[in-house]
This record gives structure tokens, C-alpha cells and sequence, in this order.
């Protein structure tokens, strides 16, 4: 096993303290969220909802009830992991494509808990990890021309559609030095469905693996 992958579990372990029995949890998506579901059966939830239906059809494989945010109301806890994360706590998500679900039910949550290995860790968001943004089909090409104008280089994801039928800019060197700000400006594109910047929706707590341990990080 790599260091990466014990750190992942290591995060993914911590983050049981959090919840408890009989809760409707909040689930992301990824692979630091793939070790916390694996390790949900020892813990009796009442249901969770999901953030993708990856992250879906893993719980029901594990008999976990799939709650529709619809009606579950306000969570008291929502768990993801991050592709980034700064010293603020907020984030860069999306990676896997399931950012528009990840930040809805991250609002819709009392506390969000964020699982990260040490990698994920930065100085300055979006310096080495791409922002991903989620587009209407239709506007694919004018809201890549809006982030050209921005500085930034947007890279269509071939052969991805999102759990709602949209596509995917991987957008490189963003200036992302204000998160708060870039946030609401990439929102304001017409024809952004959502971006993968999370500083309105940062998270709450932040569990970091490292080699020595799980440090807690609170916002």
C-alpha cells in the first residue's frame, strides 16, 4: 500500500468520530471518500445522500439507504475529500465531475467535514490542479472564450458528462489568489452551471493525513 493511499484511510477513519448512529449523512465522491464508505457498515446510519450516483450505487451495494436530499432537510454533517486545499480551508473539487452535487448538498449541510492526504495541501489554490467547470453543452465554447479573456486556459473533457448532461472545463492557470472572489465571477458566466472552487461552501473541519498521524484543522 502506498503512503498516499494509508493517508486516505487514515483521513477516512478519523472522519467516523464524527458521525453517529441513526444520522442521514452527507457523502462526496472520490477515492478518500471510497475508504469512509467502505468503513460505514460499522456505524448504523439511518440513510445517506449522495453526492454522485458513483458515490449511489457504492452505498447500496452496501445496503445503505439513499436518501433524497428532497426531503431529508438540513444534514447535520456532509463528508468529501478535496483535490486542493488551502490554509483557509477552502477548496478546489470536482476532479471526478461530481462538484454541482458535492457543493448543493455541502449547503444544504450544518458542517462540512473535508478527508485529504498531505498531498493536497497548497499554498495557492489552483496553481497545479485545474478548476473544473461545469457548462451547459450549448455554451461550451463562449464560456471557454469568457476564461480565455480571464487568463486562463480551458480544456474541454472529452468523453465526460456530468450526472445532469453537462460537460466539463478543466480550466488551467486561473488566477485563483481571491477564491471568494474567482467564485462568484466564474458563477456569473452565462451558461456555468457551477465551478469547483468552494470558499462560499469551505469546509468546516479539515481532517490532513500526513505520515504522522491526522491533523484536525478547524475553520
Amino acid at each position: 500500500m502506498s503512503d498516499q493511499q494509508a493517508q486516505k484511510q487514515a483521513a477516512a477513519k478519523a472522519a467516523l468520530n464524527y458521525i453517529e448512529e441513526g444520522m442521514i449523512l452527507g457523502v462526496g465522491t472520490g477515492s478518500t471518500v471510497n475508504c469512509l464508505i467502505e468503513l460505514l457498515p460499522e456505524i448504523k446510519i439511518a440513510g445517506a445522500v449522495a453526492s454522485s450516483q458513483v458515490t449511489e450505487e457504492k452505498l447500496r451495494a452496501l445496503n445503505i439507504d439513499i436518501v433524497d436530499l428532497n426531503f431529508a432537510g438540513t444534514l447535520d454533517i456532509y463528508i468529501d475529500g478535496a483535490d486542493e486545499v488551502n490554509a483557509q480551508l477552502q477548496l478546489i473539487k470536482g476532479g471526478g465531475g461530481a462538484l454541482t452535487r458535492e457543493k448543493i448538498v455541502a449547503a444544504a449541510s450544518n458542517k462540512f467535514i473535508c478527508m485529504v492526504d498531505a498531498s493536497k495541501s497548497v499554498d495557492i489554490l489552483g496553481r497545479e490542479f485545474p478548476v473544473p467547470i461545469e457548462v451547459l453543452p450549448q455554451a461550451r465554447s463562449y464560456v471557454a472564450r469568457q476564461l480565455v479573456q480571464m487568463g486562463a486556459e480551458p480544456v474541454y473533457r472529452e468523453g465526460f458528462v456530468t450526472d445532469y448532461g453537462n460537460v466539463i472545463l478543466d480550466t488551467y492557470d486561473l488566477d485563483v489568489s481571491n477564491p471568494i472572489a474567482v467564485e462568484q465571477v466564474l458563477n456569473n458566466i452565462v451558461g456555468v452551471v457551477c465551478n469547483g472552487v468552494f470558499a462560499a461552501n469551505q469546509a468546516d473541519v479539515l481532517l490532513k493525513a500526513g505520515n504522522n498521524g491526522v491533523e484536525t484543522l478547524m475553520r
